[in-house]
Order: C-alpha cells, then structure tokens, then sequence
C-alpha cells in the first residue's frame, strides 16, 4: 500500500542523513518518478524534506526532526513487547520491564484485551533449561560496565582448561545459540576478543575507566569467526536410524543421505576442537565417524579411556 511505503520511506529518512532517490525506488521496486511523487506527498504533509543536489546529492529531512509516537500502532507496539519479552526470557533486567510497563499503559482499556492476545500468540524464550540467576548476575554488572565504561577483570578458563587473568575494556553482550559472550579488548592479548560468560569467574568491576573505540556491528567476529573456511575439517558421520529427527534438527533432512543398510550419513565441515569431539560422542553409539581417519582414532581414544575409568 501507498500509505505504508510513504511511512517507510520517513523513517528511513529519519535514520539516515540522506538517502538517493535510485535507491529508494529500487528498495520499494518503483520507479524513480513514483519516489519522487511520494516525496512531494511526504513534503505536503508538513514533513520538512530536504533536497539535496550533485553527486553526492540525495534526499533528507531537517535535522533533529522525529516521528510522532501517535504513528505507532497497536500492531507495532505489540510487535516491540514480544520482542522485549523474547529478550527478557534470557536477560530480564529492569530497563526492559519499565519498558513494557509503560508501553502497556499507553493502550486503552477498551483495547487492552485485543492487545494482550497480539502479545502472546507466539513466546520465543532463549534461555537454557535451570536456574539462570548467576549468569543473570554477571549480565548485570557486564551491562553495567559497557554503560560506565568501566575496565573488568575475571579468570578466564580456555576450552584447553587453562585459567589466566584477564583485564579487559567491554564493549558488547552477544547471546549466540542459548550463550552469552562478551565482546571487549583484551589488554593481555591487545586485541578484541570473544570471551563466553560461563567460562569466567572472579568477575570484579574496576575503578579505571577507558575510551570506547568505534567499533562496526556489521563486522563483528561472531558472526564467522567460528568457522573461517581455513579452520574447518571435512567429514563423513553415519548416524542410526533410531537419532535421525536429532540429526534433521543439526544438519537439515535435506543433507541425510540414507544408507541401503539402514542409517543415514552426513557430510559436512566443523572446526576441529574439543567442542566437536563432545558433540560426537553426545551421540553415544549412534554415530559414527566414517572420515577423516585422524578424527575416527581420536574419537575411538576417548571411548577407550571412558570404557577404562568404568572398568
């Protein structure tokens, strides 16, 4: 509808400086007149449009201008409160339950049923299964520490189980796959690091402050980190029929190739590391790792050992 591209277009305008009018119609699929018309129409509004020619040219509003909050409809607060309520499930805090408070209070009391079903027709909950009260303990004071920018310090266990201390300037909490990180500059290693929550201890706020250094969400090391073509080794799984839905759930159906004997084989890439030896062995006699063979015999050493400490 016309009236939702002119309401997009304002807020797009509203978190960009300025924007050109190409890119707009190739955003909307329209053409660059149809743009133009909608500008003249955003502009009649009393919304002050700013153009800008040359080059570098494009199209803006005057600074510091902001919508209404009358524009947001119930539709739109209710798609914040599940978001917030999603966001809540792994890290509560009280900024977001003010937050909820007071949006719910805006809505009407005629209306306030209606709403109350828009916010609970779907739950997204990112938390893990038992008592989340340390780490929430350790959200707080992390969270605490990105808005006062304050140094911390904690012992550090690596996946190797070595313990160091570490002082670090901490910039961003990420919750990736039901865990949480932090984002921050080691002074040990000079470098941004990513440290997983759990894995610190001792977690202690400094009084020295630092300079917060800008920093690009887009670029961040969660995102490919993990698996940078260079770090993967290629494998072949066969799993039992009887851990095919788990397998589906990991790796798609798509990626199943049933064998003629029964079971079901799987190739794929993982960095090799303790996380996957684990990973395997949680299958317990249900996988069974077919290549490479360095992987195969590693897997087989741990199963001895654990047989061994059974005997």
């Amino acid at each position: 509808m016309k009236i939702d591209r002119l309401l997009s277009i304002v807020i797009l305008l509203i978190n960009r400086n300025r924007i050109q009018a190409k890119e707009l119609a190739d955003l909307f699929e329209v053409s660059v007149r149809t743009i133009y018309r909608d500008i003249e129409a955003i502009d009649q509004a009393g919304i002050p449009v700013i153009t800008y020619p040359g080059a570098n040219g494009g199209i803006g509003l005057v600074q510091g201008y902001r919508l209404d909050r009358n524009l947001l409809t119930n539709n739109d607060l209710a798609a914040i409160v599940t978001a917030l309520q999603s966001v809540s499930t792994s890290y509560g805090g009280q900024d977001n339950r003010m937050l909820l408070e007071k949006i719910n209070s805006v809505i009407p009391a005629s209306e306030s049923d209606e709403f109350d079903f828009k916010t609970k027709q779907f739950i997204v909950d990112f938390s893990p299964w038992g008592d989340i009260g340390q780490m929430e303990e350790k959200l707080a004071c992390l969270k605490q520490a990105i808005e006062r920018l304050q140094i911390v310090s904690f012992t550090y266990c690596s996946a190797n189980g070595d313990y160091t201390e570490r002082s670090v300037e901490p910039y961003t909490l990420v919750l990736k796959k039901q865990r949480w990180y932090l984002y921050a500059f080691c002074r040990h290693r000079q470098q941004f690091r990513l440290f997983k929550l759990f894995r610190m201890k001792n977690l202690v706020l400094g009084e020295a402050h630092f300079v917060r250094q800008p920093i690009s969400v887009e670029e961040m090391p969660w995102k490919t980190e993990w698996k940078p073509p260079a770090n993967e080794t290629p494998l072949r799984l066969r799993f039992h029929e009887r851990v095919r839905h788990l397998a589906e759930e990991w790796f798609g159906v798509e990626s199943l190739q049933r064998e003629d004997g029964g079971g079901y084989v799987v190739t794929l890439a993982y960095p090799e590391d303790n996380w996957l030896y684990g990973f395997i062995l949680s299958f317990g006699e249900d996988a069974e790792v077919l290549e490479p063979a360095s992987i195969r015999d590693k897997i087989k050493r741990i199963a001895a050992g654990i047989v061994k400490k059974y005997e």
